[in-house]
Formats: structure tokens, sequence, C-alpha cells
């Protein structure tokens, strides 16, 4: 990973699905809600739940354990976090939110070579957090074009 300033200290939220640890940019989150209605939305990918209405505002929301891949666990602190992805808002249904970290750009390793038959570009690197690696995340590539499009459509739909 190469970063300019190894020093900067930049925010993360922490969250949980499954067994693994992940974080995002704590830049893109707008809040952290308890999971809502939603409202399904016909020919969608699978992890793609359908839309919700924040106070007036009609939001996309994706599973991202059933994106993944990735086991879920039954647990009471299953939480939407609300991304800014500049152009729109998109709701991810996580396990749980573990905390808030600031990470050293110094303490960011580069992401292993992973042997994929799909594009792992959305992990941007690997940061050790006592014993456990933590993945870390750049929503908007994990997104397909069929992601894309289905919000595009659910938010169309809605308006």
């Amino acid at each position: 990973m190469n970063h300019e300033n190894q020093d900067e200290v930049n925010r993360y939220l922490n969250f949980s699905l499954g067994i693994e640890e992940f974080a995002i940019p704590l830049l893109t989150v707008k809040e952290v809600i308890a999971i809502p209605e939603t409202t399904p939305i016909p020919h969608t990918p699978a992890h793609f739940l359908g839309i919700m209405n924040l106070r007036g505002q009609v939001i996309s929301v994706i599973d991202l354990r059933k994106k993944f891949s990735i086991s879920p666990k039954k647990t009471e602190e299953n939480s939407v976090i609300i991304l800014d992805l500049k152009t729109e808002f998109l709701g991810v249904v996580v396990d749980s939110v573990t905390s808030v970290l600031a990470i050293k750009n110094s303490e960011i390793s580069e992401k292993p070579m992973i042997e994929s038959s799909r594009s792992t570009e959305y992990i941007t690197g690997v940061f050790r957090k006592t014993e456990q690696l933590v993945l870390l995340l750049d929503i908007f590539k994990a997104l397909s074009h069929d992601d894309k499009a289905a919000m595009q459509k659910s938010v169309t739909k809605a308006a």
C-alpha cells in the first residue's frame, strides 16, 4: 500500500460478518441503525434486500453477509450501516458493529495475494488488531454492475 504520509491516522468503523472482522472508512458512514423493514424489489440479486424509508429518503439495502457468502451470526446486534457513496446512500446489513479504529497508514499492510475467480479489489488493506486481522473495505468497489443497476432501478421506482 502506497501512502504519502505513513504517520497519518484515519478512522474506520469496525464490524463483523460471521467470525470475520472488516472495517470501512468512517468518513463514508452516515449512521448505524437497527435492521428496518425493507420492501423487496423483484428480479434483483439475492443479497439485495430491497429498499427502506429513512426519514423520507429511499435507500437501497444489501446484506453484506450474503454478498460475500459468509454465514451470518444469529444475534440481536445485527445492524445496518448507512453509507454515503457520494451519488446515493446505501444500507449494508452486518452482524455487529464493534468499534471505531484509529489506524496509522503505516499499520496497514498490503492485502494478501488471493487466488480467486472474482475480483478482490474491494479489499484495500489489512490491519492487525491484537490477534485478529481486519480487512479494510471499499464498499463501492465491492458492488457489481448488477448491484448498481438494482440500486438505481429501485430508487427510480420509489421516486
